[in-house]
């Protein structure tokens, strides 16, 4: 009912910029919390920032004061501005959003991934 899709990902060098977005459609009652996961070659999945439905925002320690995540409810996008970006940033970067259904059901929702190289 609901699809994510990201962009933004590809090659950078240490210290440089990136943004990506994540792109929702589909039919929902409500977007609640979004958020960027990341999962490093051979790592698991880790959080790197979340946003609430009002703009309220949680960043993980790694990240902070370097990237910055933000939301468009209007046109139902997600971004992340990555700033100094250092070669322990690369990942494939995950969108998710938790979602209420028209049935009122709240579940998760994923996008595919887009993959971040941070070169030194």
């Amino acid at each position: 009912q609901v699809q994510l899709v990201e962009s933004g990902g590809g090659l950078v060098k240490a210290g440089g910029s990136l943004r990506l977005s994540c792109a929702a459609s589909g039919i929902a009652f409500s977007i609640n919390d979004m958020g960027w996961y990341r999962q490093p070659p051979g790592e698991q999945r880790e959080l790197v920032a979340i946003i609430t439905s009002v703009g309220s925002t949680n960043y993980s320690d790694s990240v902070k004061g370097r990237f910055t995540i933000v939301r468009d409810n209007a046109k139902g996008t997600l971004y992340l501005q990555m700033n100094s970006l250092k070669p322990e940033d690369t990942a494939v970067y995950y969108c998710k959003a938790v979602v209420t259904l028209l049935s009122r059901v709240t579940t998760d929702y994923w996008g595919r991934g887009t993959q971040v190289t941070v070169s030194s």
